[in-house]
C-alpha cells in the first residue's frame, strides 16, 4: 500500500489535531474542552491486555500528572470490542481518546472519519516491522501507530514428540500423521484451533486458504477470489480433520482462551494460537501441565511452512477526543523502544521494533522470537475493507457450516463468495 508524502501527512494531521481540540462537547471528566489539546485522556483497550499495561500507564501518569491516562476496558472478544467502539464513535462521544484497534479495523474507522490522520515524521516507522506499519495506513495516509504485531504459531508438546522420536511437523500431512498416531498413544487429542463461529475461525480459515496458495479477496478488497481450487483445498483440510477426528469436535466451541487452557492442562499435542500464549504456558502453576514441556514452530502448510494471518493492534486517536495532542504524545510514549520491550517481557505481545527480534538476551528468554519474526514477515493481512466485520461474519458462519457437516465444502465456498460479493457491492 502506497503512503502519502510525510510532509503532507504532518500538515494534515496537525490541522486535524488542532481542530479536534477545539471542537464542542466536554471531556471524559466533565470539564470544558482544552483549547490546546492538552489534558487527561482515556485509553480504550481489550481487557485481555492490561496485565503488562498498568506499569506503562503508571510511568506516564507520574511524569504527566495533569495529563493522566485512565484505562477503559473493552470486552475480550474482538467482535464485541468492535460493536462497543462503533456505538461510541457513531454517537460522536468523546469518552475515548486513544483507541487500541485490531489491525483489521483501520479502513473502517478511517473511512468513517472516526479517527484522525497522524504525522508520520513523529514516529520511527522505518524501525518497525513493515507488515505492521502497512496495517496502519489507509489510502496512503497513516491513521494509527502499530502497538504490537501478531502471527499465529504452532505450539506442540516437545516432551511427547521427543519420546516418540519425532520432529515438529512442517507439512499438513506430517501434522495429521502425528495427531492421528502419536497423540492417542500418549492419551492426548490431536490439534486445537479457534473454531467457534467468530473472528478466530475466520483467521484459521484464512490461514488454511493462503497456506494452500489461495485467497479470500483481492489485496484491495474489491474482488472475491475465494471460490477457487486452492481455497477449496484449504477448507477441505480442516473439514477432513474434523471428519477423521484428529481435530476433535470440542474445538468447535474454542476461542483463544479456551483453546489455550485446553492445551495448558495437557489435553492436546498441538495448538494453533497467538504468541502471547507463550507467556502463560511459561509460567509454572498447579493448572499448567505443559510448563517446560512445549515448543513453538511455524504453522505447517501443504508442502512446507504455511502462512499465518497477520494480527496485532494499532493505536489511533478518536476524532472526537478533546485532548488530541496529549493522545498523540501518549502514543509516542507507549510505542517507544523501552515500553515495547516491557510489553514483550511482561505480556508476551510481539513488539513492532525489529531490533528486539535480534536482541540476544531477549532470544535467550524468548527462543521463539526468530520464528515469530519470520511468521510475521510471511503473514498475510486480512483485506482492508470498510465493512470487514460483515465479511468476517459471512466467512465464519459458512465455514462453520462446512466444519459441522451442514454444508459441503464447495457449497460453503459458493455461498461465501455470493455473500462477500453482496457485502462489497453494498459497501
Amino acid at each position: 500500500m502506497r503512503r502519502a508524502m510525510p510532509g503532507i501527512a504532518v500538515v494534515a494531521a496537525g490541522l486535524l489535531l488542532t481542530a479536534g481540540c477545539t471542537s464542542g462537547g466536554t471531556s471524559p471528566g466533565g470539564s470544558a474542552p482544552s483549547t490546546n489539546g492538552i489534558g487527561p485522556i482515556t485509553l480504550a483497550i481489550g481487557k485481555d491486555n492490561p496485565g503488562w499495561l498498568q506499569g506503562v500507564i503508571t510511568g506516564w501518569n507520574k511524569q504527566n500528572p495533569s495529563q493522566k491516562v485512565t484505562l477503559l476496558l473493552l470486552p475480550e472478544a474482538s467482535n464485541d470490542q468492535l460493536a462497543q467502539l462503533v456505538a461510541n464513535l457513531q454517537a460522536k462521544s468523546d469518552e475515548y481518546d486513544v483507541i487500541d484497534m485490531d489491525v483489521i479495523w483501520t479502513a473502517e474507522f478511517a473511512s468513517n472519519g472516526w479517527i484522525i490522520p497522524l504525522p508520520e515524521s513523529q514516529f520511527p516507522l522505518g524501525d518497525f516491522l513493515k507488515p505492521a506499519v502497512d496495517t496502519a495506513i489507509y489510502q496512503g495516509r497513516l491513521y494509527a501507530v502499530p502497538d504490537y504485531s501478531n502471527a499465529d504459531l504452532l505450539y506442540y508438546r516437545k516432551d511427547i514428540l521427543a519420546k516418540a522420536g519425532k520432529q515438529p511437523p512442517r507439512t499438513w500431512a506430517q501434522l495429521q500423521q502425528l495427531a492421528e498416531t502419536v497423540a492417542p498413544e500418549y492419551g492426548l487429542d490431536g490439534y486445537a484451533g479457534t473454531f467457534a463461529p467468530y473472528e478466530g475461525l475466520t483467521v484459521n480459515f484464512a490461514e488454511a486458504v493462503q497456506s494452500a496458495g489461495g485467497s479470500i479477496l483481492s489485496p484491495e478488497g474489491t474482488k472475491v477470489t475465494v471460490n477457487s481450487a486452492r481455497a477449496l483445498q484449504g477448507l477441505e483440510f480442516l473439514v477432513h480433520g474434523f471428519q477423521q477426528g484428529w481435530i476433535p469436535k470440542v474445538t468447535l466451541t474454542y476461542e483463544e482462551e479456551s483453546a489455550q487452557r485446553a492445551f495448558e492442562v495437557g489435553k492436546f499435542l498441538f495448538l494453533d494460537n497467538w504468541p502471547d500464549v507463550y507467556g502463560a504456558l511459561s509460567a509454572p502453576g498447579p493448572d499448567n501441565q505443559v510448563y517446560g514441556k512445549f515448543g513453538v514452530a511455524a504453522l505447517p502448510g501443504p508442502d512446507g511452512t504455511g502462512s499465518s494471518s497477520l494480527g496485532g493492534a494499532n493505536l489511533a486517536i478518536s476524532a472526537y477526543s478533546q485532548h488530541q495532542r496529549t493522545a498523540l504524545n501518549f502514543i509516542k510514549y507507549m510505542t517507544d523502544l523501552a515500553n515495547e520491550k516491557q510489553m514483550l517481557e511482561q505480556g508476551s505481545f510481539p513488539p513492532v521494533w525489529t531490533q528486539l527480534y535480534t536482541n540476544k538476551s531477549l532470544i535467550r528468554s524468548y527462543p521463539y522470537l526468530p520464528v515469530l519474526e519470520q511468521a510475521i514477515n510471511s503473514a498475510q493481512p486480512r483485506p482492508a475493507i470498510t465493512n470487514y466485520d460483515q465479511a468476517s461474519l459471512a466467512i465464519s458462519s459458512t465455514v462453520y457450516g462446512a466444519l459441522t457437516d451442514q454444508k459441503k465444502p464447495q457449497q460453503a465456498l459458493t455461498e461465501m463468495a455470493g455473500q462477500l460479493t453482496q457485502i462489497i457491492r453494498d459497501g
